[in-house]
């Protein structure tokens, strides 16, 4: 459970995360992000990788030992998935738009306002106050703990994330996020990263 805040960030019970189970596997996930396989190629383990590193440090920022709710893995699997469907570096909506078919096959429509709000806020810089902002936010911290590999940890002890990075190995994720803004760069000098939100 949060301890205390310090500095605007929540500092967590190591204890307690020490007992939380690691998600290895979630069928809804592998579901959502094996049709995509030959889209995403030789970035796929990778991208599998970083979906349950956020989906991990999603669970200890709402030191909660149930698996995520159905909304917050949804928009895990698709959240980044556009880069690779569109081959676009400003892939919020392309994204949007993947999760919104998988949620309108399967009848779920009713869910598409949260994991909407999930992928666009993702790359928010400051703390997201607005609909859903429970998920919203703790799933917009566990992508920054992982995109800055650690750095940003939100009160999360460093050994926990040591634990989740283990479990699930970064595969150049990273150095593909840096090549891919090194060409957005060279493409748009102006609008280099698209899809942050202030």
């Amino acid at each position: 459970m949060p301890l205390a805040r310090r500095s605007g960030s929540t500092r967590y019970s190591t204890d307690r995360l020490h007992l939380m189970p690691i998600i290895r596997s979630l069928p809804l996930v592998d579901g959502a992000l094996q049709p995509f396989s030959p889209v995403v190629g030789n970035d796929f383990v990778a991208y599998r990788n970083h979906v349950y590193r956020v989906l991990n440090f999603f669970m200890a920022m709402r030191a909660d030992a149930a698996p995520p709710p159905d909304t917050a893995q949804i928009a895990a699997a698709f959240h980044d998935l556009g880069i690779w469907k569109n081959r676009t570096f400003d892939y919020l909506a392309p994204s949007i738009g993947l999760a919104a078919e998988f949620l309108a096959d399967r009848s779920q429509v009713d869910r598409l306002r949260e994991v909407t709000a999930l992928i666009q806020e993702h790359h928010k810089l400051r703390a997201y106050r607005g609909e859903f902002a429970d998920t919203v936010e703790a799933f917009r911290r566990a992508d920054w703990v992982d995109v800055s590999l650690g750095m940003l940890r939100f009160g999360l002890p460093s050994d926990y994330i040591r634990s989740v990075r283990q479990a699930f190995p970064n595969r150049g994720f990273h150095w593909r996020l840096v090549t891919l803004t090194a060409r957005q760069f060279a493409r748009t000098p102006l609008n280099p990263l698209p899809m942050m939100r202030w």
